[in-house]
C-alpha cells in the first residue's frame, strides 16, 4: 500500500506492507533510525515519535494509521542552520543521558509536553514521562533538561 504524510515537515510518500508499523518504514526504508525499537510491544517509550503533535509508541502503530498525518522524529527537531532544538541542547547541557537508547523516545515524549504545558512542574514532567524507561540515569538529569528546555523555549518566545 501506498502511504502519504507529512514527514518532519515535508511530504512523503512510501510504500509498506499492511502488517508494518511506523518504527519499520521510518527505520528501514526512511533510514530515520533516531526512532529506537525495544520492547516491542508499547511499554519503554524508546521508540516514541509525534503524530500530529501527539506522542505514539511507533513500534505498534501501524504505518497505515499515519496516512494524511503531520509525523516528527528527533532528525525533525534540528533547525535549518544545524542549531538543535532546545530539549535536545539541554538534554545535552544537564548530561541527561548515558548510554542514549532511550534519548530520543524521551526527547519526542518531552517536546509533546512542553508543547502542551510549557511551564510544567517538577509533578507534572514525572508524570508524563512516566511511560519513557531509562535503565541508566536515575531520571534525576532527564527531569532537570526537561526544566532547563522549558526556560530555554520561554526565552526564545520572549525574544
Amino acid at each position: 500500500m501506498n502511504l502519504q504524510f507529512t514527514l518532519n515537515g515535508k511530504p512523503w510518500s512510501v510504500d509498506c506492507e499492511p502488517a508494518d508499523t511506523l518504527a519499520e518504514v521510518l527505520r528501514n526504508q526512511l533510514n530515520l533510525n533516531g526512532t529506537k525499537v525495544s520492547c516491542e510491544v508499547q511499554v519503554c517509550g524508546a521508540c516514541t515519535v509525534l503524530v500530529d503533535n501527539l506522542p505514539v509508541s511507533a513500534c505498534t502503530y501501524l504505518a497505515y494509521e499515519a496516512r494524511g498525518k503531520n509525523l516528527l522524529t528527533v532528525e525533525g527537531l534540528e533547525k535549518a542552520d544545524g542549531t538543535l532544538h532546545p530539549i535536545q541542547q539541554a538534554f545535552i547541557d544537564d548530561f541527561a543521558f548515558q548510554c542514549g537508547y532511550c534519548t530520543p523516545g524521551m526527547i519526542m515524549a518531552a517536546k509533546s509536553l512542553l508543547d502542551e504545558n510549557p511551564n510544567p512542574s517538577r509533578e507534572e514532567i514525572i508524570h508524563h514521562m512516566d511511560g519513557n524507561i531509562c535503565r541508566c540515569t536515575g531520571y534525576v538529569p532527564i527531569v532537570a533538561a526537561i526544566q532547563r528546555a522549558a526556560g530555554m523555549i520561554a526565552k526564545e518566545k520572549k525574544q
